[in-house]
């Protein structure tokens, strides 16, 4: 009989009483407004710990990248908060490629996907969600394909405007693709990829983005719940800029105001 898999283990501090999580915020320069509620976000949250759950970047080529302007821009607000609170990152379907020198530079923990995370007497499986969307066959023999070194060492020995032209084609490829698609016929979690992770880790929990599908609900076990992490856009309507927040007392969804309201610090 197979063995249960390990996962990897994050313990919160006792120190942390407020953790937020976000994710699919999609950074880019041609969204100056999602990138500025991100900076004042960033600058004024009231949490202990950020969990950034994967498309924090609408591409990410290589961690040279945070050298161009935009990116720097990013990389500047990610490092000033990593230098006073704990920030995490996970690697997303956009920003896969995203490593442990771009991590190095926001002081910032790069994060197993999935991951457990011991917070307030309970067990959270944090996940992109990307690996779980078992239904979208199209794009998980992509992402096996791209999560191989081989292929991960050829793209990266290209120079970097080679790079930024193929990340700048697949994006034109995805909003071709999504156009006309209602959000309800994107792939979502299959219950059961989530069903052994969950029971392995003995958890209750699951937090995850990809989906653009915020909300909780009951899913995968009995007396298990799945919380859905918003994206953010303020570029486009409807607008929409969520913070799941998580504290001792329970799990709130916050406005970015709220998210830096001291008030809301549990202090």
């Amino acid at each position: 009989m197979t063995s249960a898999p390990v996962l990897p283990a994050l313990h919160a501090p006792p120190s942390w009483r407020c953790i937020d999580f976000i994710s699919d915020l999609h950074l880019h320069e041609s969204h100056p407004r999602t990138f500025e509620a991100f900076k004042r976000y960033l600058r004024g949250t009231s949490a202990d710990a950020v969990f950034i759950l994967g498309d924090l970047f609408e591409a990410w080529v290589g961690d040279d990248m945070r050298h161009q302007p935009f990116e720097a821009a990013c990389t500047h607000e990610l490092l000033t908060a990593g230098q006073r609170l704990s920030l995490h990152l996970m690697v997303g379907n956009r920003d896969f490629l995203l490593g442990a020198e771009m991590a190095r530079a926001c002081h910032a923990t790069l994060l197993s996907d999935p991951i457990v995370l011991h917070a307030f007497g309970q067990r959270h499986v944090l996940t992109h969600g990307d690996a779980w969307c078992l239904d979208d066959a199209d794009y998980q023999a992509f992402r096996a394909q791209s999560r191989s070194e081989a292929w991960q060492s050829r793209f990266l020995s290209q120079p970097l405007e080679a790079r930024l032209a193929t990340a700048r084609a697949m994006r034109e490829v995805s909003e071709s693709r999504k156009h006309g698609m209602q959000q309800e016929d994107w792939a979502d979690v299959a219950p059961e990829a989530a069903a052994p992770v969950l029971t392995a880790a003995g958890a209750s929990q699951l937090i995850h983005g990809h989906t653009h599908r915020a909300g909780t609900q009951p899913f995968a076990l009995p007396q298990a719940q799945r919380h859905v992490l918003s994206d953010w856009d303020l570029d486009h309507a409807p607008e929409r800029a969520e913070v799941f927040r998580l504290r001792a007392q329970g799990h709130e969804r916050l406005s970015i105001d709220a998210a830096i309201s001291p008030q809301r610090s549990g202090a």
